[in-house]
């Protein structure tokens, strides 16, 4: 009986630890005008937190990010930033886990004027008053809580290929 106990246990407790965190998977980002801006892919690679934009409301797929600087302290991926591509590329990166669904000390890059700020991404989950479905507030600040956040809804892959196929 004990051997029984303690193999649940060790299952319980495995699956507890390789559960993805409820920020990964597929967002749409969402302006302040509650304008669909972007879809994005948000996952982890050795326990960091990243986030690529796999499809742009507006925007070709073969846009170069070209309003972003060469260079950005820390960024992710080696090579001239202002060449690389809008999709695909992981304007999110550097994240830590707080907790489940509370992930800081970040950077973002807006690509669009190439700003980059640090960054929070925090899991709201529906509960049917604030937050009718669940939600990911990404804030991003430039200093000492100053910043704004954005309310991304969660998406699907195919969902995401439907703002690919409008631009």
């Amino acid at each position: 009986m004990k051997k029984l106990i303690c193999a649940a246990l060790l299952l319980f407790t495995a699956a507890a630890v390789f559960a993805a965190d409820p920020v990964e998977g597929y967002w749409v980002s969402i302006n302040e005008e509650g304008e669909l801006t972007a879809g994005w892919h948000i996952y982890q690679k050795d326990g960091v937190l990243y986030g690529e934009i796999l499809a742009a409301a507006g925007k070709p797929r073969d846009t170069i990010a070209t309003a972003v600087k060469e260079s950005y302290k820390d960024f992710p991926v080696s090579g001239a930033v202002n060449k690389m591509p809008l999709l695909g590329t992981p304007w999110i990166w550097g994240l830590t886990s707080k907790a489940a669904g509370q992930w800081t000390n970040g950077s973002i890059i807006d690509p669009a004027d190439g700003k980059v700020y640090k960054c929070k991404i925090t899991f709201r989950k529906a509960d049917g008053k604030k937050y009718k479905e669940d939600t990911l507030e990404m804030r991003g600040e430039i200093g000492m809580g100053i910043g704004r956040s954005q309310f991304w809804k969660k998406s699907t892959p195919e969902e995401i290929d439907k703002i690919k196929q409008g631009a």
